[in-house]
């Protein structure tokens, strides 16, 4: 499986450059997409993402959430092997590199949990299945949040990263939504069905 999983990431890698490349606009058009449908509730908590590299930018569907009412947080990375958690964001907050280099808001900011967190990723499949870095961050966050509610996983990429089949085991958490510059999938009601 982790031979899979290197071999999908480096061809992933690829296309994700390539659509970023091609579709300068993917990242107004996703918020479109996301904001048709999907629920929110004023308050309701939200984590978004710093991008990174050639990841799609949340930062559109981010600032029109806020603008519905959301609280929006980000993730901060503790240490490899444990779960993201989340800080309290606002638009011109400031951030600092965190432990993996990655804007992070800062130390002592009051922690959320989200019930609906916007996840990044290198490949996706129309089974919920989603191949991220290798590092199990959200994955881990993602079960632990799931044990304590209801959470809404919407993965966020440029259509080009879709895949026939993405190499997933028992510890990669399923995607309920992904939202592409072209459509938004609902696979929440595949959860249930999953082994």
């Amino acid at each position: 499986m982790a031979a899979l999983k290197r071999t999908a990431r480096a061809a992933a890698r690829r296309r994700r450059a390539e659509a970023a490349r091609s579709v300068p606009d993917a990242a107004d058009r996703v918020r479109e997409h996301a904001l048709a449908v999907l629920p929110l509730s004023p308050g309701t908590p939200v984590s978004g993402y710093c991008r990174v590299h050639d990841e799609l930018d949340p930062l559109p569907l981010m600032l029109a959430l806020n603008g519905r009412g959301a609280t929006l947080a980000l993730p901060v990375a503790e240490a490899r092997g444990r779960p993201l958690k989340f800080r309290r964001w606002s638009p011109g907050d400031r951030l600092a590199p965190g432990a993996l280099g990655i804007p992070e808001p800062l130390a002592g900011t009051e922690e959320v949990s989200p019930r609906l967190v916007l996840v990044p990723m290198l490949a996706f499949d129309r089974r919920g299945g989603r191949l991220g870095y290798g590092a199990g961050f959200y994955d881990r966050t993602l079960a632990e949040l799931r044990a304590r509610g209801p959470v809404l996983a919407v993965g966020l990429a440029y259509a080009a990263q879709e895949a026939d089949a993405v190499p997933c085991d028992g510890l990669d958490e399923p995607l309920d939504w992904i939202v592409t510059e072209t459509e938004a999938i609902d696979l929440s009601a595949l959860r249930g069905s999953r082994a």
